[in-house]
């Protein structure tokens, strides 16, 4: 598979707001969801149902949507599509489950500086091995250097918080490995979309399988955990924003990640998400969190980092 590596400025600027803004609104969304019902992995299937449903009333209305969920059916059947990629909306189930959990403990721009370093890191490796659609893309200096950049910015956020026994301390591991999750589903709904050539209905498959894989965690664990089935009876109208929001993010990730591959891709809505996430947290900060000079430093690592890994280089 192959696609121009062209970078134009229109297609910057729609990543960077659909695929950045996006995330950040989700997560503030979902965090304040999480707190309201008092459960991260139903919070996260009351935002996939929203999510669902919207996309799902398209569904109604667009024939070509109709048709590439054929299509994508049928390139399962013939092998054209590997039978691995369908699922990805099971990780992107996990990942809301622990954006839900962690952006009420630590924050939305927190989060997102842990997002960067789990996301550039596994993008590194998704596109070393073709796991995304555009084929194998080589390990090269200035995509390590850009890994690297963002994972330092990481440390430097939480430094102040080492062998200190605080619980954020471990959250932030979890955003990392949401990030990597992140990438891994980036790489499997970029195949889906291809295959169904139109980003709406790899888009609805994203959310029919991450909407049944969190509906089983649900009962899981009321059945066996002894947690309570529950919905919020309180709280702001925007928390249902996260389903309309992961939405966006879906569909610009399966229009993006073929055309631009994993790691320019994450790179890019990484940009809008700290600028957005850095905002949140600053004029509509998590209750009893504050915007500290170790994350206004990684912030600004991490966008070293997103102009490292964005400089383009000619491909032969």
């Amino acid at each position: 598979m192959s696609t121009r590596r062209h970078l134009g400025l229109g297609t910057f600027f729609v990543i960077w707001i659909f695929g950045g803004f996006s995330v950040a609104v989700q997560a503030r969304a979902n965090g304040e969801l999480t707190q309201h019902i008092g459960n991260g992995v139903q919070a996260a299937l009351i935002s996939f149902t929203v999510g669902f449903v919207l996309i799902s009333s398209a569904l109604i209305f667009s024939r070509s949507m109709r048709t590439g969920i054929v299509r994508i059916v049928a390139s399962v059947r013939d092998g054209s599509l590997a039978w691995w990629a369908l699922p990805a909306g099971v990780l992107g189930g996990v990942f809301v489950a622990s954006q839900s959990f962690a952006v009420a403990l630590i924050g939305v721009a927190m989060f997102s500086v842990g997002i960067v370093a789990g996301q550039t890191l596994n993008s590194l490796v998704v596109d070393h091995y073709g796991l995304g659609p555009i084929g194998r893309q080589h390990i090269t200096v200035r995509r390590v250097m850009s890994a690297l950049i963002a994972i330092a910015a990481v440390v430097v956020t939480v430094s102040h918080q080492f062998g200190n026994g605080d619980a954020k301390y471990y959250t932030m591991f979890l955003a990392v490995f949401a990030g990597a999750v992140v990438a891994v589903q980036q790489a499997m709904n970029g195949r889906v979309s291809i295959a169904g050539r139109d980003p709406l209905s790899s888009t609805w498959m994203a959310f029919f399988f991450g909407m049944v894989s969190l509906a089983i965690g649900s009962l899981f664990g009321v059945l066996f955990t002894g947690a309570k089935a529950q919905l919020p009876t309180a709280g702001p109208w925007w928390m249902y924003l996260g389903g309309f929001m992961g939405v966006t993010f879906i569909m610009t990730a399966s229009w993006g990640v073929p055309r631009l591959g994993v790691l320019v891709f994450a790179l890019i809505s990484i940009a809008g998400q700290l600028t957005a996430g850095l905002a949140f947290d600053i004029f509509v900060p998590v209750a009893g969190n504050t915007v500290t000079i170790n994350l206004v430093i990684g912030v600004l690592m991490t966008l070293v980092a997103v102009a490292v890994g964005s400089i383009r280089r000619r491909t032969p």
